[in-house]
């Protein structure tokens, strides 16, 4: 028998049944799933140091378990002594069984380490069923070693799912056991 991750089984065994009575959807096709989760971290002081860009795509990808590449920037900015095309960041976007493996860690593991923790600001929703969570301190992970850590970044997480609306990506998302502030909405 193969690994199926937890959450991926959780969604097709509870999840999907319960958004499907709870919206009344005629097809079971038009329950919304997550299609991608995207992280993003940026690192606007690698401009001066490059190391830190090493640092930031070795942690990255100990953190979704997948290689991280970098972004650059699109334009110059004077003010910031940018050109365009210089690496200023770090992103990762996961798919299939390794964006419901981070899922599982994130939920049940990074969001707990979180100090003076009161819930997820349930605003970062973008009106077409995407959310996007910022989190200050990537030492929350376990797969970061804090001794290694030269300088602490946050980051953000972007679940992109096929909902249609921003209460449907919501309810599926609560599922799945985001721990919102306002647990109704």
């Amino acid at each position: 028998m193969s690994y199926e991750p937890r959450v991926k089984v959780k969604y097709h065994k509870e999840i999907h049944p319960a958004l499907m009575k709870q919206f009344e959807y005629k097809s079971p096709m038009q329950v919304p799933k997550l299609m991608k989760i995207a992280i993003n971290q940026g690192l606007g002081e690698a401009i001066a140091d490059k190391k830190l860009l090493d640092f930031g795509i070795n942690e990255m990808s100990a953190i979704a378990g997948q290689k991280a590449v970098t972004t650059k920037s699109k334009k110059d900015i004077s003010n910031f002594k940018l050109r365009k095309g210089m690496p200023i960041g770090v992103r990762v976007t996961l798919r299939g069984d390794q964006m419901y493996e981070f899922l599982d860690r994130l939920i049940s593991v990074a969001i707990p380490r979180i100090r003076d923790f009161r819930g997820v600001n349930d605003k970062g929703f973008d009106g077409r069923g995407n959310y996007t969570l910022g989190i200050t301190e990537q030492i929350i992970f376990p797969e970061i070693n804090i001794d290694k850590v030269n300088k602490i970044g946050g980051m953000d997480i972007t679940f992109v799912t096929s909902a249609p609306t921003d209460k449907e990506a919501f309810a599926l998302l609560k599922e799945f056991g985001i721990p919102f502030k306002n647990q109704n909405k």
